[in-house]
């Protein structure tokens, strides 16, 4: 299909995009709109350095390859350990071919938004917004590669802003996968998480500061596994950093027995990602099992470095950017026991339903949103939470519990930040974790 240089490597990644975008505050809409276009990012390497163009003029993409190889060392990069490393992969992986997102008209995406448009006495601002995106992808190496596979995802998000008297509280209701049909959900759904946030907005009170034995929802548990720890497993950060490579050694225990993490393209929701953006095909990678440092995640640069398998985790945000090491679904697998056992022996304890947010490397936090006091093996009042702290480390040695049931989650705002590459869509979640002690204010 295209003329490569010899003696250097090229691959070329084509995206044809399809996206959708509705907006309405407080029933008057703010935006809507779809588009699509179609863009490559080419890449060359000369054994020494990467050389990178973008474009949006797919009929002269020869064109750009060779104006780049201009820019090269004249070289013959055969046997080069890097090259040697990157898969070839050949084979169409359309998924989504048969439920595409492009074919459901734009009125049919409004009507779904409209039925979820917010009606309480209590709600003073509410915002509705509906987002889909399609990603067709091409790939194609001087090594051999020639894939064509897809991802997409589709989601609504209602935001809403409550107050009685003195009281406020920010909630949402939202719902993603990966086909129009996965968003036909009950109203009855939001229509009692509303009530479940009037409750909290008229009885929640404020928390003891202090530490507590805590249970964190599957989402609650989500965003601990990849705010906490799944960006440290990003081989990047540890790379020409001795003291990283030796506090992140593989084989070396950083958990209770009862831990393992996961990261894994091939899992369905917004983190899907059959190959990454260097043709690498996805793989279950355990960061943790059994409590025991197992892996990390990669792309060609770092696994070479570190002497370790390719992962599939190569991923750029789009056409404009090269790929970097990014998760794609983390998440924790689950226990045994159900969500009535896990709590049964608490005297005083906290749950964590919903979070507004997270961050972490050594150290980590969540703030959270829907939150409630544990009494005696019950559920019992909700309680205002500021934020929940602790040691990445130490957490993951008092994490005491599991339930067994997994609930993965897909999100179509917001989504993973890092470098200048922001949102790259992932999913994360888990069973119901409950940690022994963290601080909580």
């Amino acid at each position: 299909m295209f003329k490569f240089p010899k003696g250097l490597y090229t691959d070329v990644r084509i995206e044809n995009v399809f996206e959708t975008h509705i907006k309405v505050t407080m029933g008057e809409v703010d935006d809507i709109k779809e588009r699509s276009y179609k863009a490559a990012f080419i890449r060359l390497y000369d054994g020494t350095r990467w050389y990178y163009t973008t474009t949006t003029d797919i009929e002269n993409i020869q064109k750009s390859i060779d104006e780049l190889s201009r820019y090269a060392k004249s070289t013959n990069i055969s046997g080069h350990p890097l090259i040697e490393k990157l898969e070839v992969n050949e084979g169409e992986f359309l998924k989504f071919d048969t439920n595409d997102i492009s074919q459901v008209s734009l009125d049919d995406k409004f009507s779904l938004l409209k039925r979820f448009f917010p009606q309480n006495k209590y709600i003073k601002l509410w915002r509705a917004q509906y987002v889909d995106k399609r990603v067709e992808k091409e790939f194609y190496s001087s090594k051999g590669a020639n894939l064509r596979f897809d991802t997409q995802r589709a989601g609504f998000r209602i935001s809403f802003e409550m107050s009685d008297g003195d009281k406020k509280f920010n909630e949402r209701f939202e719902k993603a996968g990966n086909t129009f049909q996965e968003l036909n959900v009950d109203i009855k759904d939001m229509e009692t998480h509303i009530r479940k946030s009037v409750e909290f907005l008229k009885n929640s009170v404020n928390i003891n500061p202090g530490q507590y034995t805590v249970v964190l929802s599957p989402e609650a548990a989500g965003v601990f596994a990849h705010e906490s720890f799944g960006h440290k497993s990003e081989a990047d950060f540890m790379i020409g950093d001795e003291n990283m490579k030796k506090e992140w050694e593989l084989g070396k225990k950083v958990g209770a027995e009862i831990l393992s993490i996961v990261d894994d393209g091939n899992v369905l929701g917004t983190g899907y990602t059959p190959f990454d953006d260097e043709g690498t095909r996805s793989k279950k990678t355990y960061l943790i099992k059994n409590g025991i440092l197992s892996g990390r995640l990669h792309n060609a640069t770092t696994a070479v470095s570190l002497n370790e398998e390719l992962t599939g985790n190569a991923r750029a945000v789009s056409f404009e950017f090269e790929p970097i090491v990014r998760m794609t679904t983390t998440y924790i697998e689950p226990g045994n026991v159900s969500f009535e056992q896990l709590i049964s022996d608490i005297k005083e304890g906290i749950y964590i339903e919903t979070v507004k947010h997270g961050s972490g490397m050594s150290t980590f936090t969540l703030a959270p949103s829907l939150a409630y006091k544990i009494k005696n093996g019950m559920i019992a009042e909700p309680v205002k939470i500021s934020v929940v702290s602790g040691s990445v480390f130490e957490t993951l040695y008092n994490i005491e519990g599991l339930s067994k049931e997994l609930k993965l989650l897909s999100f179509v705002l917001g989504g993973c930040g890092k470098w200048e590459q922001f949102p790259l869509p992932v999913g994360f979640g888990g069973p119901h974790v409950r940690v022994k002690t963290l601080n909580v204010q």
